[in-house]
Parts: structure tokens; sequence; C-alpha cells
């Protein structure tokens, strides 16, 4: 009756998920804000200078710039705007979902200083006379529209228009100017340009004794909603400086979002059909806590308000491949622990206590990872790294806390009792509990493979293929990015293929030539432009302009100063080195510094191998680009780990070694019980990651394969260099100190210690 009550429990479980996934998933997904990639819009970094000269910038300042521009936007009406303070005196400004971005950057950068001039360019008068809100977007009698000026004082009005009255035509003319500058503009040279700079310049034959003021001109209804929208929220107190922009067409964003989702499906559902083949019922468990996994963090990620990225939609992929390592930790102990002649509660509660503290070691140096790429990366990376920190996390409640109640209800029932068959286990490779085995004694696949004995063929071969790859950057060096590089990124979007000659003549005959084209692919639609130089707003505009009357799509562009070119490179370094410094400082307290060292050195090994790779195809290297080399650091220090906690174990079932023969087993030992899981924790990953490669959008194919050239060096390393490294670090110590103790190191709780000995 209990064990009925067990298998009833488990099903009414698995029919409330599904209804509550079921009935709430779409509505949740709807309301996910999605990031400018997704969406399209533009994004800018301001660098707040000031006005005039001896001017402070203070907290206070930047603070009232950024009232300023949020009432600026307030105009345009966009939903969920994120304007943000930085440190360095900057103001990040992220509009998601906008149509017009000409009007809006323009509309933002504004500083909205008025004056009303003379034909001489002489003050007459200026914002300061103009009324708090007094300005109004409204219709003149013949219907065209209008804006309206309020004045403190409308006496002073009819003196200034009294006085232009009585000059000569045609300089009998009120010159209204925004944000004019002393020395630069000039009415008399402006007024012969089809596109003057100032806003109107009406002829006056009269006094005029109205306390408003009128302006007109050939204004859309929008123009003079933007225009009242400036003037009333005030003339911003310092002068804005573009240092960073990147702007996304929308029908690239929604284009971008349909391939990355439909990538994310592709890849998703290729884990789960591995699962169930590969693991029996464990894996079809494995299939509903992972489906639970993706609600989860959705649920999260809509809770906190986050901003959905096409990188963070990679990062969900990516957490699937951490929430099934931790499933697959599991199920290979299981697994093992039946083929010693266990029963199935008994291996069920040694391989759940056997691989908890595995999967807590990896999922806690992937944290790290990403907390420092939180801490250092900017808009789509930020949202990359939360969300592979809500999927680490999430992937620990629902693959470790959330698979084993659910498996455990079974087990527990008794169902499974001598089915070895539903854990995907022969009947012929389990031997009879009298033979009184230990994991330890079970052969594997790999036993003819000597991993220790020839760990020099192995450094050999790193070693040449690390020459080569110094040889590769010598002379090819890095296709830096704008990111490092500064400059301006031009993303050419077609209907139909282009080719690369399509696109020069087409930046060529725009007036804006460049020797630097790459496109995306063979019969590609994408090419990619890219020049040295930082463009101003309007030349972006003039570019962007000519893209659509050609291609009709709207062209993403990028521009990068080159301080913060100079920042972000800076930060990129940054990051990587706080990475590897915790992740050794943690490694070296939870296991011992030697293998700190030598996960640390197979890291290094594994990042240069990417950095060598995209050099020899010259591939570009942008801030997405250290996202994924941090990603890797965390998959193959994971890797690394759950091989040194089988070492630690296998060394405490010893308890003292006396020869380096003992060592070279123990590490040949470790490997071979790991490399099951090693391979198919990588399969799944590479599912993944292979899946975003084809079918996800060309702006993360770069990014798609870093992780993938990182995935197979990762795993190498972690099976042939980081294990071997700890073996001749280890070598010396017992040369030097002779035979070691491993219960008594324990019991000192120095750096080698781990839980307290029970």
């Amino acid at each position: 009756m209990k064990a009925r009550s067990r298998i009833i429990a488990f099903f009414l479980l698995v029919f409330m998920l599904i209804g509550l996934i079921g009935t709430t998933s779409l509505p949740i997904a709807k309301d996910i804000n999605l990031g400018l990639d997704l969406q399209g819009g533009f994004e800018v970094l301001y660098q707040v200078e000031p006005l005039e000269e001896g001017q402070e910038i203070t907290e206070e300042v930047v603070s009232d710039t950024t009232d300023a521009l949020r009432s600026r936007i307030d105009v345009l009406g966009v939903s969920e705007p994120s304007i943000q303070i930085e440190s360095g005196n900057r103001i990040r400004v992220q509009l998601a979902g906008i149509e017009d971005q000409s009007s809006a950057r323009e509309l933002l950068s504004t500083e909205a200083n008025l004056s009303f001039r003379d034909a001489e360019d002489n003050v007459m008068l200026s914002g300061n006379d103009l009324a708090q809100g007094g300005a109004t977007a409204t219709f003149n009698q013949e219907g065209q529209p209008i804006v309206t000026l309020e004045l403190n004082e409308p006496g002073k009005f009819a003196e200034v228009t009294g006085e232009i009255a009585q000059k000569p035509a045609p300089d009998n003319v009120l010159v209204i100017w925004l944000d004019f500058e002393e020395g630069v503009d000039s009415y008399q040279e402006e007024r012969l340009e089809a596109d003057p700079k100032f806003v109107s310049d009406p002829r006056v034959s009269q006094r005029i004794n109205s306390p408003s003021v009128e302006i007109s001109g050939s204004f859309t209804v929008e123009e003079t909603q933007n225009l009242a929208g400036i003037l009333n929220a005030g003339a911003l107190p310092v002068k804005l400086e573009e240092v960073y922009s990147t702007s996304v067409g929308a029908q690239f964003g929604e284009q971008a979002l349909d391939e990355t989702t439909f990538a994310a499906g592709i890849g998703i559902a290729a884990v789960l059909l591995f699962m169930l083949l590969f693991y029996r019922f464990p894996g079809a468990i494995a299939v509903i806590t992972l489906s639970a996994y993706v609600y989860l963090i959705l649920v999260i990620f809509e809770w906190i308000g986050g901003v959905l990225t096409l990188p963070g939609i990679a990062a969900i992929m990516l957490g699937v491949g951490m929430a099934v390592d931790a499933n697959i930790i599991t199920y290979e102990r299981i697994r093992e622990e039946l083929r010693t002649g266990q029963s199935v509660r008994d291996a069920f509660r040694a391989g759940a206590r056997s691989s908890f503290s595995a999967i807590i070691d990896a999922n806690i140096t992937t944290l790290l990872a990403a907390a420092v790429l939180f801490y250092f990366g900017t808009s789509s990376v930020k949202g990359f790294a939360t969300m592979l920190i809500i999927s680490i996390l999430a992937s620990f409640l629902t693959a470790v806390w959330g698979s084993r109640l659910m498996l455990g209800l079974w087990v527990w029932s008794g169902f499974l009792d001598n089915k070895p068959g539903w854990f995907g286990l022969s009947k012929k490779k389990i031997h009879a509990k009298e033979e009184d085995l230990h994991i330890t004694d079970l052969t594997t696949p790999y036993d003819r493979f000597d991993f220790a004995g020839k760990r020099r063929k192995f450094f050999a071969a790193s070693l040449a293929l690390i020459l080569s790859g110094l040889v590769v950057l010598s002379i090819f060096q890095l296709n830096l990015g704008i990111d490092f590089s500064s400059g301006t990124r031009v993303e050419v979007t077609s209907e139909s293929s282009l080719t690369k000659d399509e696109v020069e003549n087409f930046v060529e005959s725009a007036g804006y030539p460049s020797d630097d084209i790459v496109m995306a692919g063979e019969g590609s639609s994408i090419g990619v432009v890219r020049y040295s130089e930082e463009f101003s707003q309007q030349e972006i505009e003039e570019l962007k302009s000519a893209a659509m009357d050609e291609y009709g799509i709207e062209p993403n562009v990028s521009t990068v100063s080159p301080t913060v070119g100079i920042e972000l490179a800076q930060n990129a370094m940054y990051a990587l080195a706080i990475a590897a410094v915790g992740i050794i400082i943690y490694v070296a307290f939870r296991f011992e510094w030697r293998m700190g060292v030598a996960s640390i050195v197979a890291l290094l090994h594994d990042a240069f191998f990417i950095v060598a790779a995209f050099s020899l195809l010259r591939l570009e290297v942008d801030i997405t680009f250290i996202a994924a080399v941090l990603t890797i650091i965390g998959y193959s220090i994971n890797d690394t780990i759950v091989t040194f906690d089988r070492i630690r174990e296998n060394m405490r079932r010893v308890k003292k070694i006396e020869t380096f023969e003992q060592l070279e087993k123990i590490v040949n030992t470790s490997l071979r019980q790991t490399l099951t899981r090693s391979i198919n924790t990588v399969m799944t990953v590479f599912l993944v990651v292979l899946a975003l490669l084809i079918f996800g959008a060309a702006s993360i194919t770069n990014f798609s394969i870093a992780l993938l050239i990182g995935l197979v060096a990762g795993t190498y390393s972690s099976i042939f260099i980081a294990a071997q490294i700890w073996l001749v670090l280890k070598k010396g110590e017992l040369k030097k100190k002779g035979p070691i103790d491993i219960e008594k190191k324990e019991q000192e709780s120095k750096w080698g210690s781990d839980e307290p000995v029970v």
C-alpha cells in the first residue's frame, strides 16, 4: 500500500507540473522583457562633460541629467526604458522596441538650450524666459502643427519683436535656435543651407503683444510633440558625448529571436532524447526535471524584471548542460553501485551521497566565473551572466533535489528492485554482492588506456599545439572587433543573399567606403563592414538611410570610442585574471593547492586554444568572446573537479601512499571511472552548442564557435592534462616528504581537507 502511494504521489506531482507549466508558461514568456537585440532598439553610453568652462561634474549634476533624460524618454512613450548611472560620470541608456531610433537619439542628445536671436546672432530671448512647462504642441488656423511657448514676461516679447520689426528686410527675422554654438553657428551661413540647423526664422513686420510665442515650420505632428517635450523637460545641465552606441533594426531583432528560440528547441530536444536513450527511466526523470528547470528560469527571470537577450537564450541552453551534468554524475554513480551488487535502494542512497560534493564544487566554480562576468560585463554580456547564474541555481534545485525526489519515490516503492535494465544497465555487468567489490574494482571500457603513463606524450602534444598557436598569433594576430579596437561596425542585411562586391559597391555609393568587409558565410544575406573611425550620429543616420533605400532593412550599427575600447579590453583581462584566482583559491581550499594549480594550467590551456583558433580562422574577437571564454572556463573546471573529486575519494580508500606507482594507479582508475560521465556531459553540451551554431542567429555565431572550440579543448585538458599535472606535482611531494598518510592529512584540516572525517 505504501509502495503504491509513492507511485501515485509521483504521477500527481508530474500532472501538477504539466498543468502549471501548460497554463502559465505562455503568459510568463510574453511578460519577459526582450533586449534590443531581440526586438530592435538602441543603446547609448554618454560621457557627461561640462557645458561651460570650469563647471564641476558632481553626482548631483549627473543625477539631474539622468532625470532630464528620463523626462525626454517619457515623451517618446517607450515602455521599460533602462537608464543607469555608471562610474566615471557616464550614463547608459537602453531603449528596446523603439521604431524611430533617429528621432529618439536626437531627442536625448539635444541639450535643449533655447535661444531667440537676430540675423547677426545676438541673443534676444533665452530658455530662461520660457515659463516652466509652457511649451505646447498644437495646430494653427491653417491646421499645421506648431509649438506655442508661454513666456515669464509677455511684455518682453513685445519689446523684442518691436526692435526686430524696425530692421530692413531680409534681416527683420527672429531666429529660433536649439543648442546654438558660439563661434561655430551662423544664421547668415545656415540660411543658405537646404536643411539649416536653426528651428525656424519667422519674419517680424510689426510689434507683437501676444503673451505667447509661436514656433512654426515644416514640422510633423511627432516633431512638434518631441520639441515641446524637450523644452518642457528643460535644458540639460551638461554636454553629453557619445562614447559607445549600438542599434539593432526591428526586423533583424525579430528574426534573431525566431532563429535562436528554434535553435534552443532543437538543442534541448536533442539533449532530452539522448538522456532517454542512454539512461532509460532515470533519463525520463531528467526530461521532467529539465522541463521544470526551463520553466523555473523563465519564472525567476520574469520575477526579477530581467531583460532577455540573445546570449541570455544561449545561457539557458548551456544551463541545460549544467543540469544534465548533475543528473549524469548521479546516475553514473548509481549504476556503478548497482554493478557492485548493491540493491537499488543502497545504490541510490550511496550514489546520491557520493555525487553531491562533486556537483556542489562544480557548480560553485562555474558560479565564480559567472559572477566575475556579471561584474565586468556590459549590457547583453551582463544579461548572459545573470541568466547563467539563475540557470546554475535552478539546475541545482531541479536536477539535484527534484530528480532525487522523483526517482526516490520509485526507488523506495520497491518497483525498481532487480530491474537494472530500467537504469540502462545490462545484468551481465552486475557482480554478486558476495564478491564484496568496491567501485574501484570494476572494469571500464577504458582499462587498456594508460592515462598516467602516457602523460609525457600528452604534454608534448599540447606543447606542440601551443607553439603552433603562438606562431599563428604572431603571424595573423587577433582580429579585434570594435569593442576592443574602437571604431564603427555596420551589419548590412538583405532579404536575399549578398556578395562582398555588392556590399563594397553599396558602401562606396553611400559615401563610406571600407577595405574591411566580411560576409557572415557563403550565400549569406549579412555583410559586416568595419571602420577604424568612430561615426557621428549624423553619419550613422546617413548610412542607415542609404541601407534602407538599397535593401529595405535597417542595418545594425555599433560605435565604440578609443577610451571605451581600452576600458573594455582592460576589464576583459581583469575578468579572466580574477576568475582564475578565485577558482584556484576555491579548489585549493576544497581539495589541495596542487589541484588548484593543475586546474588553472588546464584553464589557461583551454583559453589559449580558443584565442589561437580565432586568430587562425580570422574570426572577430568582441565582448561576447570573453563571455564564451569564461563560460568554457566554468565548464572545464566543472569537468576537472569531478575527476579530482574521484581522485580524492580513491586516495581516501588507499589511506597511505608509499610509491609513485600507487599515485599513477589512482589517477588511471579515477579517469577511467569518470570518463563515461565526461563523454556524456560533453555530448549533451555539444548538442546544444551545435544547435546554436547551425540554427541560431548570425550575431552569436562567433560566440557558438568559441564555445565549441573551448568545449573540445576543455574536455581534452580535463582528461589528459589536469590530472597528469597534479600527478607530477604530487610526485614531488612524495620524493620530498616520503609516504603520504591520507588520514593524517585530512585530520590536520589544512588546505587539503574536505568535509570532517566521519
